[in-house]
């Protein structure tokens, strides 16, 4: 019931309804499929569980009513038995919807195999449980679910309001509120069956009988305390629990767990370690905390384990320690260059990329090393790569763990295109060709152009300019005068007035140079490259 504390099998439904809400997120595989049909499967054991645990809530009821004086108090189990019947019909009612997902979305059974002909089909399963105009059968389950909770809350403890069954996204609160409008604005049909693949549908089914079993069992423990049945319910074994937040994290996550022992009363005050270590203790539970390390990952999974050890004074006064090793899956976090291929990187340039991992979230907090570079940390996992070897290697960290390596090639800085210009207009190849009439030549200038590709990836080490060049006008083998363009081009002016068709002009390039990222200024070896203008 909500307003009070859960119970460990209330938080083992909400931890069902997390996985399955969480990988009901994610983008749906052959593999996320088999995913769904092993969560299904587990669910239906789970509430086989609930069922066994609830029948014997109902056998200690009977054992207490008949060692009691109070025959009046068989009302109560005339309640009992009453809220085992609302529950049982629901449960039927939902296999049915399963059956019928299965025969008319599903494509029935394989005969040979007995597995679901049609996993991904969800087109079909939207249309039976949300329908064309939310006519569908989710819209009959909600109502059943409603009109369920309000009956079992006829029965149970007035002081304590049941939680809802069938919540729209905006209702549910294990939904982010930083969630979207699309996952927040719908309804309870829409956000459990629409575009949702059978096996998915199917676990979710499984999930709400999970809940009505959970409910049913909240219910039938208040009924059980009218009666005084808590005597027949109590443990008879002591054990020790170590409930995780999560058994899968990513590698510079936080692993979170509490330690506990089974059946454990306020008069114990138990000692809890952690591989030899003490852990806060807190209301009898021992408050597990630290860095999940990475470390030799296969396909992206590492098991490790820990020991938790539990000391406790038993009846008689002596010490009795149990123990419990517990195991953990860390998942190697995803690590990507946000281009999504490798970029190339270019020698002592300042390669900027920006790393990411969206395992990790605002948990990211990357710093960077490797070698064959300088590297340069920005924010928010940026980073300028300056690379002094033809190889280089990046290695992402976070929180002093290694995340990933990233290799490089590196490529020398393509030579820039040096274009002519003539009266401040490109002449190209045709134009050196055809050549120009004597007259018309006032200025030349030479212009070194970056490689597109790299003045796209590195604008900030794309800034070159000629320094130097000499244009001589020529006729024949004599040269009939001189010009210096110290930055790149000069006036020909005083030239052109003694050119005369059959003459040419004679440009040498004789310096480059190169801007960096760093505003350094860098000679740029291309020899002496020439061009020659004919006049005509």
């Amino acid at each position: 019931m909500a307003g009070g504390k859960e119970s460990p099998r209330q938080k083992m439904i909400n931890m069902m309804y997390l996985v399955l809400t969480a990988m009901l997120a994610l983008q749906v595989s052959s593999a996320i499929l088999e995913k769904f049909q092993l969560i299904n499967t587990s669910l239906e054991k789970f509430n086989g569980s609930i069922h066994i645990q609830n029948d014997k809530t109902i056998e200690a009821m009977k054992k207490a009513i008949e060692k009691s004086d109070k025959p009046e108090n068989g009302v109560y189990l005339t309640k009992a038995g009453q809220v085992r019947k609302e529950s049982a019909d629901l449960v039927s009612f939902i296999e049915d919807l399963k059956n019928e997902i299965i025969e008319k979305a599903g494509g029935g059974l394989d005969p040979e195999t007995g597995t679901i002909k049609n996993l991904a089909e969800d087109e079909k399963v939207t249309t039976l449980m949300v329908g064309p105009n939310k006519n569908g059968k989710g819209y009959d389950l909600k109502k059943k679910l409603d009109d369920y909770v309000a009956k079992l809350q006829g029965f149970g403890d007035p002081k304590s309001k049941l939680k809802g069954l069938a919540l729209s996204g905006a209702e549910d609160p294990m939904l982010s509120k930083k969630a979207g409008v699309s996952i927040l604005g719908k309804d309870f049909a829409e956000l459990n069956f629409g575009q949702t693949p059978v096996p998915a549908a199917l676990a979710m089914l499984s999930q709400k009988q999970t809940e009505i079993r959970g409910t049913e069992g909240e219910v039938l423990d208040y009924l059980a305390t009218l009666v005084n049945a808590k005597e027949y319910l109590k443990f008879d074994q002591m054990f020790a629990v170590v409930s995780a937040e999560s058994k899968t994290v990513v590698a510079g996550q936080k692993y979170k767990a509490e330690v506990a022992i089974g059946a454990y009363s306020s008069a114990i005050s138990p000692r809890i370690s952690v591989n030899g270590s003490a852990v806060p203790v807190k209301d009898g539970r021992g408050q597990i905390e630290f860095i999940a390390q990475g470390g030799d990952f296969k396909d992206g999974i590492l098991k490790k384990t820990y020991t938790a050890n539990i000391t406790f004074p038993k009846p008689d006064g002596s010490m009795q320690t149990v123990n419990r090793e517990e195991t953990y899956t860390v998942l190697q976090p995803t690590v990507q260059i946000e281009s999504g291929t490798l970029p190339p990187l270019y020698f002592k340039c300042g390669n900027k990329l920006q790393v990411t991992s969206p395992g990790l979230g605002q948990l990211f907090r990357p710093t960077f090393n490797g070698s064959g570079a300088e590297f340069l940390a920005g924010e928010g996992g940026k980073v300028t790569v300056v690379p002094n070897a033809s190889r280089v290697v990046l290695n992402v960290n976070n929180d002093g763990n290694l995340l990933k390596s990233f290799p490089f090639k590196v490529q020398l800085v393509p030579k820039p295109d040096l274009v002519l210009y003539v009266n401040n207009a490109p002449l190209g190849a045709d134009g050196e060709r055809k050549g120009m009439t004597a007259s018309s030549v006032r200025s030349i200038e030479m212009r070194a152009i970056p490689d597109a590709s790299f003045k796209t990836t590195n604008p900030d080490d794309a800034n070159f300019r000629v320094t130097n060049v000499t244009i001589v006008l020529a006729s024949g083998t004599r040269s009939k005068g001189k010009v210096d363009g110290s930055s790149g081009g000069a006036n020909v002016s005083n030239l052109a007035a003694t050119a005369a068709a059959g003459d040419r002009y004679v440009i040498t390039v004789k310096g480059v140079q190169r801007r960096n990222f760093k505003g350094e200024v860098l000679d740029v070896e291309v020899g002496e490259p020439v061009r020659t203008i004919n006049l005509n």
